[in-house]
């Protein structure tokens, strides 16, 4: 099927670039323009709207990036497949090992460090209004624990369905698409997902082992950004923890902005230091979210978000299109462990395993010459010649971890190597690592 210039061209009512995308984008969401349409030459389509060649141009450039088309030049445009498939092309792209590959691409807590849930759960059945249809933001109970040690007085909380579920509702509640959004560099793979889903325009905002960068910060303001992503205490790729001098910082780069400021602290209280955001200082542009996956276990699916009261409304008002509101069974129990004094026990002990497991593998790397990132976590992000080369011969040798590539849009050559599940084989690993981080 082609399309006739006449006939799209009538179709659309907004002659500027942004508009031409938008309005040929809900054409094909709704099936007006079907998957595999053949688009009209640009000349024509300009010539039928009154627009120049270049305005058509650049909408297409936004769709094709969008992959909501595909093709260009002589051959022609179309409306693309890919599109309608949508999936997380990062966290997919894993590849597929054999039972005897030792997978340390997961940077994820170990089950049996984690505190026990049943009588947890058993109190979250006893929850206030259980059962409700009311659309509540959170369960009582559970503000009132996390208002013990959250990093500042915000205004108002929502529970939400897990880290990346509160992210990815504040991205498409509060984020136009194709809005330019800042994030720190590397970052986590399903950040990057959750905006290029969305069709922002991603700008990588450096960091060394303070945070990030107040300059690169600036770099990236100039480029008008309406929000800016980053890992405000423990960060989940490189282990390293922002100091309290580089926030303050980061706060006289944006103070006098408008743009939105979402703080995601996934790893949460495997951190030994305590939780801080730039609320104190910006309380009516910040978004702290909290996620209880890594400590209190995934399977409660349970994080919270703070913001100004019309913020998190509108977060909330978006959230009605799908779950509406979080399991109280599960905000309950959350409750009930952030109580028990065996839950900080737990924590504890979770802590200073994971930290004893990073620190032997970064131990036995640095004694080969491979430089690990000083910090803590669930993982460490390692430094090698020739990412290709260094997948693939540890492939190789039985063992499996994360490309660099999947964590930053700048180029380099990293590991992302899981280290919560890694209690044995530290010579092995760490003598397959130095090979491979060698390039040949």
């Amino acid at each position: 099927m082609s399309v006739e210039a006449g006939w799209l061209a009538e179709k659309l009512t907004d002659r500027t670039t942004r508009g031409i995308a938008l309005e040929t984008s809900a054409l094909i969401r709704t099936g007006a323009l079907p998957v595999g349409a053949k688009l009209p030459p640009i000349r024509d389509l300009a010539f039928s709207l009154g627009v120049s060649p270049a305005t058509i141009s650049e909408a297409w450039s936004e769709l094709r990036r969008q992959k909501i088309i595909t093709g260009r030049g002589r051959n022609g445009t179309w409306v693309s497949e890919e599109r309608f498939v949508a999936k997380p092309e990062r966290l997919a792209n894993s590849g597929h090992y054999g039972a005897d590959v030792l997978d340390l691409r997961l940077a994820v807590p170990d089950p049996a460090l984690l505190p026990p849930m049943e009588r947890a759960l058993a109190h979250g059945a006893t929850a206030t209004n259980l059962n409700s249809y009311e659309r509540i933001l959170i369960l009582p109970e559970l503000e009132t624990e996390i208002r013990r040690s959250w990093p500042y007085d915000a205004q108002a909380f929502l529970a939400t369905n897990g880290g990346y579920n509160a992210v990815y509702t504040a991205i498409h509640a509060l984020v136009p698409p194709s809005a330019a959004v800042a994030i720190e560099d590397p970052t986590a793979m399903r950040l990057l997902d959750i905006l290029e889903h969305q069709g922002a325009r991603i700008i990588p905002v450096r960091c060394d082992e303070h945070g990030p960068l107040p300059a690169s910060l600036e770099d990236a303001m100039r480029q008008k950004p309406v929000a800016f992503i980053f890992q405000p205490r423990l960060h989940s790729v490189t282990g390293r923890t922002v100091t309290k001098e580089r926030l303050g910082q980061l706060v006289e780069v944006v103070r006098n902005s408008d743009i939105l400021i979402i703080e995601d602290d996934g790893v949460a209280d495997i951190s030994e230091a305590p939780q801080q955001s730039l609320g104190k200082d910006l309380p009516d542009r910040v978004i702290h979210i909290l996620s209880f996956s890594k400590t209190l276990g995934p399977d409660l699916r349970l994080a919270v978000l703070s913001g100004p009261k019309s913020t998190v409304e509108q977060i909330q008002s978006y959230r009605s299109f799908s779950a509406a509101w979080t399991s109280r069974i599960l905000q309950g129990a959350a409750a009930f462990l952030l109580r028990e004094a065996s839950t900080a026990i737990f924590l504890q002990q979770a802590r200073t395993i994971y930290q004893k497991r990073r620190d032997a593998l970064c131990e036995r790397l640095e004694a080969r010459g491979i430089v690990c990132t000083a910090g803590s976590g669930l993982c460490t992000w390692v430094a090698v010649e020739n990412e290709p080369f260094a997948i693939v011969t540890l492939a190789a040798h039985g063992l499996a971890v994360e490309p660099g590539k999947k964590f930053t849009v700048l180029p380099g050559n990293h590991l992302r190597v899981g280290t919560s599940m890694l209690s044995h084989r530290y010579h092995d690993v760490a003598a397959a690592i130095a090979l491979a981080a060698t390039g040949g």
